[in-house]
């Protein structure tokens, strides 16, 4: 069915009421072109994976995808959505629900770089209520929400969603293993008729959900398909001599590469601080990220790993999926994981896009090892005596952000003009709402903060410290 829709692209308005089958068919085209496009310029990703190329091809009003992490799910979604969507304005046109903040975060920003010309807001829990409302005083064109924010937000008549024509349920086996069956339930009560429908998943589905209209869709399964990830994944056991993992996993920290980016899995919050808390006495470069910090703690550990500030990160199973981390070289199992599906979706955040991982299992004669758990091989690291961690980059500390009207390029503009560095002496900026982290050369970062730290940026005095 074709809708009468104007569409927007480069400046050129086409009215689909005065052209043919043949011309919209050209135009959709040449619009899912700018997104491909948009996709390689802005989120890097030079070619478009099995996965992903299937979901754009797929002419159904539903589809229902299933693939494991870090196979590529957000672009694959994202791809069919943009292009359904009509011109900016009218209400809120497109809904993506994820389980967690961070998913929210993340999908959000790979809409913002894909599309063109929609506005994009993302609400969630733990996040400021107010900022929120300011962001929807201009209705945004899509929104990327956690259940019970959203839920929220439409019980206090602050969002609409009864205009909305494409929906996205984002990892919903995630969504019902943290009890939002409820919450989604009551929003779609708010929902109205979609021409798109899309729910992904990691596992698979025993039943869809009840409260959309999925009939008639199709069924994307790549959980077992290669060529999304086709890294080799060498596992390894450790078998430690005592009870407590704890000397095992320090002498496994100091055989590896000091600036490998390392997962280190945990079963429970207060077993993450106590690994975490030996790891900085030994010298580690260690993050923490677990869901008993606050958002903004978790947003900074997850920007100091990925930019290799704290390549080394300890996490409970929050960290296990829905997480965009690039080259995490090794996953260490410091507690064997309570399910198969938490083994499978640890394992995956590393080799992913082509790279090999390595994965070590720490044992104990105290543990008992579930059939999911196997390995290729046994290994013992051997403590390196006198051993120093040497890191490759350390992070600045902006107290600005988004919200502030500062970008990347403001930052980047400063510290290579004020504070000396090259291109190559400044790596990845992250942006908060009223924060910026930006890492630097290692051996230059205390030179470069005593440069920059009493100036202005923009006009402005902000404080800028060492993390």
């Amino acid at each position: 069915m074709l809708y009468i829709l104007r569409e927007v692209h480069e400046g050129y308005k086409f009215n689909f009421s005065t052209y043919t089958s043949e011309e919209i068919r050209n135009f959709v085209n040449m619009k899912q072109t700018q997104i491909i496009q948009n996709i390689r310029e802005r989120l890097g990703i030079e070619a478009l994976n099995e996965l992903q190329t299937t979901a754009m091809a797929c002419r159904t009003r539903a589809m229902v995808i299933l693939a494991p992490t870090g196979s590529g799910k957000t672009v694959a979604f994202a791809i069919p959505l943009l292009n359904s969507l009509g011109e900016p304005g009218g209400g809120i046109r497109a809904l993506i629900l994820a389980p967690t903040r961070e998913l929210v975060l993340q999908i959000a920003e790979v809409l913002r770089k894909a599309g063109f010309g929609f506005r994009t807001v993302a609400l969630y829990g733990g996040h400021s209520f107010e900022e929120e409302l300011k962001s929807l005083s201009v209705t945004p064109d899509i929104v990327v929400a956690t259940p019970g924010r959203l839920l929220d937000h439409i019980q206090r008549g602050s969002v609409n969603i009864s205009t909305v024509k494409a929906l996205v349920i984002d990892e919903y086996d995630k969504a019902l293993e943290l009890g939002f069956l409820g919450q989604m339930g009551k929003i779609g009560r708010h929902l109205g008729r979609m021409r798109l429908t899309v729910v992904t998943s990691a596992t698979a589905l025993k039943e869809l959900p009840p409260f959309i209209d999925l009939s008639g869709a199709q069924t994307i399964d790549y959980r077992d398909n290669r060529q999304l990830n086709s890294g080799k994944v060498h596992i390894a056991r450790i078998e430690a001599p005592a009870r407590d993992k704890l000397d095992s996993l320090v002498d496994l920290v100091h055989t590896l590469p000091d600036d490998s980016k390392v997962l280190i899995f945990v079963n429970h919050r207060e077993s993450a601080e106590r690994v975490y808390e030996r790891l900085k006495r030994e010298g580690a470069p260690a993050g923490l990220y677990h869901g008993g910090l606050q958002q903004q703690e978790r947003e900074m550990a997850l920007a100091l790993f990925g930019n290799g500030s704290t390549p080394v990160m300890v996490s409970t199973d929050l960290g296990s999926r829905g997480l965009d981390i690039d080259n995490v070289a090794a996953v260490v199992h410091y507690h064997i994981p309570p399910s198969a599906e938490n083994w499978t979706h640890r394992n995956g955040r590393t080799a992913r896009m082509g790279a090999d991982g390595k994965v070590f299992v720490i044992t104990s004669e105290a543990d008992n090892i579930p059939d999911y758990v196997v390995w290729d091989s046994e290994y013992m690291p051997q403590p390196k005596e006198g051993h120093c961690f040497v890191r490759r980059w350390r992070s600045l500390y902006f107290s600005t952000g988004k919200k502030d009207k500062i970008s990347r390029g403001d930052i980047a503009g400063f510290l290579m003009r004020q504070g000396g560095l090259t291109k190559e002496q400044l790596g990845k900026i992250d942006l908060g709402e009223h924060y910026a982290l930006a890492a630097v050369d290692a051996t230059l970062a205390r030179d470069v903060l005593a440069k920059v730290a009493p100036l202005k940026i923009k006009n402005k005095k902000v404080k800028i410290s060492l993390m």
